[in-house]
């Protein structure tokens, strides 16, 4: 069997059950999504970050002003008044996911990957608003992802599109499913679908930092798909990480799954938004070069490459332009962690803060290397250039040999010069 042989039923329509994951700050970008949708998949798009990627896209300047605004607070920890004005986000929202909707051309869909724990100093309000305004730009579907915020489903029940666009969750256990469930189930308003995220995925995992190695997906997918059967939900499950052939994906399509979200192998496409010579270091990694650690300021583990740039930040905290990452009263644990090292910083040495990252600075510079834990393999997936690079492949290249491949087999790229 392969991928080609089975088909997503979701929102009366089917689509190839190819998913890309959502990767932020914009690397999933619009031409990558756009690709999977061409070929009748599901391409997502992150609005991670957004002001910002929209200041890249359309050199528009949301990040410029608000770091005008709040530049009183560049030398105070206290960031508890650096906010987002509400009208700029719904705003850069739009203007980027219906830059992307409008260049649709295929059979399939664009989705949103939202990342709930960016609480952006005022959690409630800024998802609702980044929420509402992605259902009035038309997007085909919200993936709700890191974070399971219970009431998120309540910030946007009363927008027009709540039961018109397709609404899927990402989580990693039977237990999250079972409490968002509850609620979802209190509105009259059940996920369309489910992703869940195995231990191998990249960026920030849904397990605990010491035991994430202790879970495997096939478990967890067996699970919930017993669960569903057993509660009589019949809600599309698609398994997420670790997938890296299109036999791995069949595998998992032949259990009872509905689709595969896939990421790591489109990190290098040319489409993907990483700079090239960040391409050129995921396919070099070695599987010892992998690394889950804590450095992020959610509170999650994250999978990135050891030597990524961000890991050995000494700057000084980026709130007042970017700030996406600021608990409610302007928390953050970076920010702790850099004023801590400043009072402890010796005289003709530099400050050293140790365990956390400024994550929103490391990834709007793609200094934050994340990835999945087999992007060890990647370098199994192109060929080596004369000048001793490596061949980026079209997106579309990948997608296909998920869809087409058999027995383990990936088909290589043409020899063509980097673009």
């Amino acid at each position: 069997m392969i991928v080609d042989n089975f088909r997503l039923p979701l929102g009366g329509k089917e689509y190839v059950p190819i998913v890309i994951g959502g990767m932020g700050v914009n690397i999933s970008t619009t031409e990558l999504a756009l690709a999977a949708e061409k070929l009748g998949g599901i391409g997502h798009i992150s609005d991670a970050e957004v002001c910002y990627v929209c200041d890249q896209i359309f050199s528009t300047s949301y990040v410029s002003r608000k770091r005008r605004k709040y530049a009183a607070y560049t030398d105070n920890p206290d960031k508890s008044a650096v906010l987002f004005d509400l009208e700029e986000v719904a705003e850069a929202q739009k203007k980027y996911i219906e830059y992307t909707v409008s260049q649709k051309t295929g059979k399939g869909a664009i989705f949103l990957n939202c990342m709930e724990k960016l609480s952006m100093n005022n959690a409630s309000e800024t998802l609702k608003v980044r929420l509402s305004a992605a259902l009035d730009a038309g997007i085909d579907g919200l993936t709700l992802a890191a974070g399971l915020n219970l009431r998120t489903l309540d910030l946007i029940q009363d927008h027009p599109r709540f039961r018109d666009a397709q609404i899927g969750i990402i989580i990693s256990s039977v237990r999250a499913l079972a409490i968002f469930l509850k609620r979802a189930v209190r509105l009259d308003r059940l996920p369309d679908y489910i992703i869940v995220e195995g231990p191998l995925a990249g960026g920030h995992l849904g397990f605990g930092p010491l035991d994430w190695h202790t879970f495997d997906l096939n478990t967890i997918v067996k699970e919930v798909l017993d669960f569903l059967k057993k509660e009589n939900l019949p809600i599309p499950v698609i398994p997420a990480g670790g997938i890296f052939t299109g036999t791995d994906a069949a595998s998992y399509l032949q259990k009872g799954a509905s689709a595969v979200q896939v990421a790591t192998r489109f990190t290098i496409s040319r489409e993907a938004g990483l700079p090239a010579k960040v391409k050129q270091h995921y396919i070099n990694a070695e599987e010892k070069d992998i690394v889950v650690n804590m450095a992020s300021t959610t509170g999650y583990p994250m999978r990135m490459l050891s030597n990524s740039p961000t890991l050995a930040y000494r700057m000084k905290p980026n709130c007042q332009g970017l700030g996406y990452l600021l608990d409610n009263g302007g928390k953050c644990s970076y920010i702790d962690a850099y004023y801590k090292a400043l009072e402890e910083k010796k005289s003709g040495l530099p400050i050293t803060p140790s365990e956390k990252t400024c994550l929103c600075s490391g990834m709007a510079n793609y200094d934050c290397w994340t990835c999945g834990h087999l992007t060890y393999r990647l370098k199994d997936t192109t060929i080596r250039l004369p000048d001793g690079s490596w061949h980026l492949p079209a997106a579309e290249d990948i997608f296909l040999d998920y869809q087409f491949s058999r027995d383990q087999q990936i088909r290589l790229p043409e020899p063509k010069q980097n673009v």
